[in-house]
């Protein structure tokens, strides 16, 4: 019987114990690997930023000499001295006028000159006459002034008349509105014929008397527009001009500025100056502007420079020497003699006496005149520099640097 019973249970047996077998051998080997997960991309690392090379600090050289060598090179030398901080830059300047106080005097009007009223370098006050003119087109201006008038009295009177109808309903309120329109019209003309004459030099007084008493004047006079002095005469007595041809040039001397030329490797201590002194005029005034515009051919710096001369005479035009003082913020400076300082490696350098010779010590150059330098340097009040036969301690200062 279980014979039987196995025969008839053998198509389904098959399957299940083979069913068995996989799980038992699944089991037995584990669960199957995860897929491999891709690689990851290792995150990109920020870009650094070049740091700039380092400034290498210039340091001090030795340069071994003897008192032989110093002697037959002319070596000299001189003491160093301490400042208080001022120091000083002398350069070359030209007197100049400001120019919102300028003014170019112009013929107004087409004409002939008659009279030059005034001289160079004569002082005129404010509305004095300088010049007159004979002119056509003046004649012609006040002939339109006086033709503008007639015509702004008669709209005007024709006006104050339809006013008076319109009330009395009489007219209609259009005919009201045109006589109104045309009335402003010729006002309007009026003031502008009475520009054209304040344009072409005639005062509101002149202008009152030629719409009063209706004559004509062939003759215009020119009046200063401020009170200053004469720069320049541009016209002669005689001679025929254009409307706006220059008559006379007119300035207002006081204050005045001087432009001043300073060499580009000195312009970085202009923040520092105190004051400027012209020595030729004995007066002082204040830096008030810097250029930011350096010229080609001289490799220059223009600073401007005010003063308030009063009695001294400053010419425009002038050619004058300004000494610039320079306030050296507190910091210890040292003066030593212009002919002291040395270019080398494209850096000032002196020469500093030593029991061996010499130390060629970089200076930092603050201000310097004809005579003399103020510096900024590893300097003692006991030190002296080189003054002469400085080709020759240049000769060894690059000999030791090899």
């Amino acid at each position: 019987m279980i014979t039987h019973m196995r025969r008839a249970l053998a198509p389904f047996l098959g399957p299940i114990t083979f069913g068995l077998l996989i799980l038992g051998v699944t089991t037995a080997q584990g669960a199957p690997p995860e897929p491999p997960k891709p690689p990851e991309t290792p995150a990109p690392k920020p870009l650094e930023t070049p740091k700039p090379p380092q400034t290498q600090n210039l340091q001090p050289i030795v340069v071994k000499i003897n008192e032989d060598q110093m002697r037959v090179a002319g070596v000299e030398t001189q003491p160093v001295e301490q400042e208080s901080g001022m120091g000083e830059l002398v350069v070359p300047g030209v007197v100049a006028v400001p120019p919102q106080q300028l003014r170019i005097v112009a013929a107004p009007a087409a004409g002939l000159v008659e009279t030059l009223l005034v001289a160079i370098d004569q002082d005129v006050a404010r509305g004095a006459p300088i010049a007159t003119l004979k002119s056509s087109e003046l004649v012609e201006a006040q002939r339109a002034f006086l033709h503008a008038v007639s015509d702004a009295n008669l709209a005007a009177e024709k006006l104050r008349r339809d006013e008076q109808l319109f009330k009395e309903h009489i007219i209609a309120e259009r005919r009201l509105i045109v006589t109104r329109a045309e009335a402003i019209q010729a006002h309007s003309a009026l003031d502008e014929r009475r520009q054209i004459l304040s344009l072409a030099g005639m005062t509101d007084e002149e202008i009152d008397a030629l719409q009063r008493e209706r004559k004509l004047a062939s003759s215009l006079v020119v009046r200063a527009p401020i009170a200053g002095t004469v720069l320049q005469r541009h016209g002669t007595t005689g001679e025929r001009v254009q409307a706006s041809a220059p008559l006379i040039t007119i300035a207002r001397l006081d204050p005045i500025w001087v432009n001043l030329q300073v060499p580009l490797g000195r312009a970085a201590s202009l923040d520092n100056v105190d004051r400027v002194h012209l020595p030729s005029a004995g007066v002082d005034g204040k830096l008030i502007r810097i250029g930011r515009t350096v010229d080609a051919a001289t490799q220059s710096v223009t600073a401007v420079a005010e003063f308030r001369p009063g009695r001294s005479v400053l010419r425009p035009g002038q050619a004058v020497q300004a000494i610039m003082r320079i306030s050296g913020g507190g910091v210890t400076q040292w003066r030593v003699s212009a002919d002291a300082l040395v270019n080398f490696k494209n850096h000032n350098w002196v020469f500093v006496r030593t029991p061996e010779g010499f130390v060629a010590t970089p200076v930092t150059l603050l201000s310097e005149t004809p005579q003399y330098a103020s510096v900024l340097g590893a300097l003692k009040k006991s030190d002296r520099v080189a003054t002469r036969g400085l080709l020759t301690l240049l000769a060894e200062l690059a000999e030791a640097e090899r």
